[in-house]
């Protein structure tokens, strides 16, 4: 439940997923290149800190590197943006009840070496992790009971309890063969650095400390979508400045950093062929202490959603990069699906003081001949705000806020502590308002339980999990409840409905802004690349994404 860092640390984070997001080195001359194919793409860091070694482990996640993601796939891939599950090693699922869930294989997937990809396999990998925990960095088997191969096209998972919440995370588990890696004497600290075989897109070329190379497998199962030849990881330099300098260049075919007015340092370099797309992550909220007046108040709160600029914020704190959110928690238009259809402008609710101000005033909030907003005590409302003082687009924000309740007639304390004694103060509730980050993900049931769910929080003084707005409200429970067992769409569906009107109409928090997930691509090579006029996955989605470019004038 930590902020996502804005601009560096969202980079940072995608680099494991995309492995993305800086270049140095030089670029290698090229053999001939084949019709119908893209010789080499040039991509940012990939991973590994300032000294990267060699580790193609799939489960050693903080120290792998970015070939990983191209050479290892899933049993099923998301479309993180709008949320679609796509068969991928599984050509089709099915829950058989709630604590079941049975995979059929894809015909005719091999190894890059050759050997056939089993059900054996699948089962494998999976009592891999269970039997050493430190591999489980999903955290899988706190849900799992039994993964067995029923025959050799068919996997079936067995769940301590419905297992539908689990799903995007049994579904990630990338799945290793079965004749290399049951050799292997300690697969905690084993590296896999020579010649890791997966059944992925990809083959690992090359690596030195500032350059990995990956090769098209001409053997992958579906080899006629991958059009490129080789993908080219360059290692990115400490601040970024160069970087920056070679993205200007046009020596990225695709990176995703944070660069300062991306429109003049980027697009109008080279409007042709450099473009960017920012979509929008999690969502940023105003938390308010809810065991403390007026907050704990409905109305107060519901006169407090168009009381803060939204686009203001998302202009001017956020650089424009980013796009107010939606009061349903919901990430939209991606996760839009999701809502009632009667809820208007996908929830994202307009700035009017004036209807704050009024709103207020018919909740029991007037104000008194000075301008001051009275409590229900008759007292002046006051109260703090605390924002860290070294999240600096965070402290922006934060001042905007109080700019636009200052005009409203409260006096607020904007306090700019640690990130530490913010998260702290968090956690036990000593807080009157502050940033939350919450949802983002495709789990929606994750999305609405941590920030939202009363098992999640704690009495004040005490470490809540992941409610710290202190939420508490049976009917908000009952409803993660049916989405924690619903393992058919509608059922989800009309649970997240639900929660969205909750959001809505109860205001427990209040979205202000999405994260970016930063992502700029150039088309003199290759097109296909997602963006706002075709998002059909997220940036961090590097096997749907290698599977849709091809090139330029094709």
């Amino acid at each position: 439940m930590k902020r996502p860092r804005s601009w560096r640390l969202t980079a940072v984070a995608l680099a494991g997923a995309l492995a993305v997001f800086g270049c140095t080195g030089t670029e290698q001359p090229s053999g001939p290149t084949v019709a119908g194919m893209i010789d080499y793409l040039d991509f940012g860091d990939f991973g590994g800190g300032s000294n990267p070694q060699a580790n193609y482990n799939p489960y050693l996640e903080g120290t792998n590197l970015g070939a990983v993601g191209y050479v290892f796939e899933p049993l099923v891939v998301f479309d993180n943006y709008n949320c679609i599950p796509k068969p991928w090693l599984a050509s089709e699922y099915a829950w058989t009840d709630p604590r079941t869930l049975r995979f059929t294989l894809r015909d005719g997937v091999t190894w890059n070496d050759g050997q056939p990809f089993t059900a054996e396999d699948v089962a494998f990998s999976f009592n891999l992790i269970k039997e050493h925990r430190a591999l489980d960095t999903k955290g899988v088997w706190r849900y799992l009971r039994s993964v067995v191969a029923t025959d050799p096209r068919t996997v079936t998972m067995t769940f301590a309890e419905p297992g539908a919440s689990a799903f995007t995370l049994v579904t990630d588990v990338r799945i290793v063969p079965k004749h290399i890696w049951s050799t292997v004497a300690d697969p905690v600290t084993f590296t896999n650095a020579e010649n890791p075989v997966g059944t992925g897109p990809f083959t690992v070329k090359s690596f030195n400390p500032q350059q990995l190379t990956i090769a098209r497998n001409p053997g992958y199962w579906q080899a006629d979508k991958v059009k490129v030849e080789e993908i080219r990881f360059h290692k990115a330099d400490g601040g970024g400045q160069i970087d920056q300098l070679k993205l200007s260049r046009g020596e990225y075919d695709h990176n995703a950093m944070f660069v300062p007015d991306i429109k003049k340092a980027y697009v109008d370099r080279d409007p042709e062929f450099n473009h960017y797309w920012y979509p929008p992550g999690g969502t940023i909220s105003l938390y308010l202490n809810l065991t403390r007046a007026p907050f704990d108040d409905v109305a107060f709160r519901r006169a407090l959603t168009t009381a803060v600029n939204r686009p203001e914020i998302a202009d001017k704190a956020q650089l424009g990069y980013v796009t107010p959110a939606s009061q349903s928690g919901l990430v939209v238009p991606g996760q839009a699906g999701w809502l009632p259809s009667d809820i208007p402008n996908q929830g994202v609710i307009g700035y009017d003081p004036a209807k704050a101000d009024a709103a207020l005033t018919a909740a029991g909030y007037p104000k008194d001949a000075q301008g001051r907003r009275l409590g229900k005590d008759g007292k002046p409302i006051e109260f703090t705000f605390k924002v860290p003082g070294s999240w600096t687009d965070w402290v922006q924000a934060a001042k905007i806020v109080v700019e636009n309740l200052t005009a409203l007639g409260f006096r607020v304390d904007l306090q700019t502590p640690t990130p530490e004694a913010y998260e702290a103060d968090r956690a036990i509730g000593s807080y009157d308002a502050l940033f939350g980050v919450h949802g983002g993900s495709c789990n929606m049931f994750r999305n609405f339980q941590e920030p939202l769910a009363s098992d999640q929080s704690a009495p004040i003084g005490q470490k809540a999990a992941s409610n710290f707005v202190r939420w508490t409200d049976p009917r908000t429970d009952q409803l993660i409840a049916q989405l924690r067992v619903a393992t058919d769409e509608a059922a989800q569906k009309a649970a997240v409905a639900e929660l969205a009107r909750i959001m809505m109409d109860q205001v427990p928090m209040i979205p202000l802004w999405y994260g970016a997930k930063w992502f700029q691509y150039r088309t003199k090579k290759a097109v296909g690349w997602p963006n706002e006029k075709n998002p059909y996955a997220a940036p961090s989605d590097n096997l749907l994404i290698i599977t849709n470019l091809r090139p330029a004038g094709s």
